[in-house]
Order: structure tokens, then C-alpha cells, then sequence
């Protein structure tokens, strides 16, 4: 099982509570890092720290949901050991793990049920880094 960091802003409240409660109870320690209402918030004051703790090791990944998961996505993404992607499909949750090795999982919560949510972060959580080829283009991305 996995340590994951969980957070994001208003948008994403209803659907990262029920993904804190899904994934504790497949045996995963989850750690939310908030917002705790629904309450209007800035993503970026989640956002950091969740990616701080990431990059440290301090999980072994993160998972964002805001409305579009474009903001959270772009935040985590400025930190230099984050490497997150957006998907609003299961496909496209192991295709980030898989070939990109993605460690923060980014969610739509106004695009996604909470049932593909679900899948997406099944997905996201059970799918190892393909390497090869794809360890090449891993290496570029930072700047």
C-alpha cells in the first residue's frame, strides 16, 4: 500500500473526502492536507506543501482535485522533483504513471464522477513506471 498526500481546493472538497475514505479503506495512509470545508480557497496554499512533502519522500504520492485540475496541476508542477498529471480517465491515470512517472495524480471534480475517481486513482496507484525508453524523456523535464 501506498503514503499519499491529498489535498486541493473547494471544488474538489465533496470528491477528496470521499477518496480519503476509499483509499484508507483498500489499506492506503492518506494524509489531507486540506482545504476542510468547501469553503472558497487559494489551491496554491495546499498545493506547496503537498508537493514539498512529495519531493522529500515523505509520501510516496500526491493526489490534487480541484475543479478543472489544471491550477493544482500547474502549482505542483513548478516544483522541481513533481512530476503531475491531469486525467479524467483510468487510461489516462496509469498512462501518466506508466510512461511519464508521475507522482502527483491531478482530478477534474467538475468533469469527473466520484466512481472515475475512484478508477483513476486505482489506476494512478497500481501501475509501476514503464522505464526504457521513457526514463530518457523522465530525465529532460526538469529545467
Amino acid at each position: 500500500m501506498s503514503k499519499i498526500a491529498i489535498g486541493g481546493d473547494h471544488a474538489g472538497f465533496e470528491h477528496k473526502k470521499a477518496l480519503i475514505d476509499y483509499l484508507t479503506s483498500k489499506g492506503n495512509e492518506v494524509k489531507d492536507f486540506g482545504p476542510f470545508s468547501d469553503a472558497s480557497v487559494d489551491y496554491p496554499d495546499y498545493v506547496h506543501p503537498i508537493a514539498n512533502a512529495v519531493e522529500k519522500g515523505e509520501f510516496d504520492f500526491g493526489i490534487l482535485i480541484c475543479g478543472t485540475a489544471n491550477g493544482v496541476a500547474m502549482t505542483a508542477n513548478k516544483h522541481v522533483g513533481i512530476r503531475a498529471g491531469i486525467a479524467w480517465a483510468k487510461e489516462l491515470a496509469a498512462l501518466t504513471r506508466q510512461h511519464n512517472n508521475a507522482n502527483v495524480l491531478c482530478l477534474p471534480a467538475r468533469f469527473i464522477s466520484m466512481d472515475v475517481a475512484k478508477e483513476c486513482a486505482d489506476a494512478f496507484l497500481t501501475t509501476e513506471f514503464e522505464g526504457g525508453r521513457h526514463q530518457n524523456r523522465v530525465d529532460k523535464i526538469p529545467c
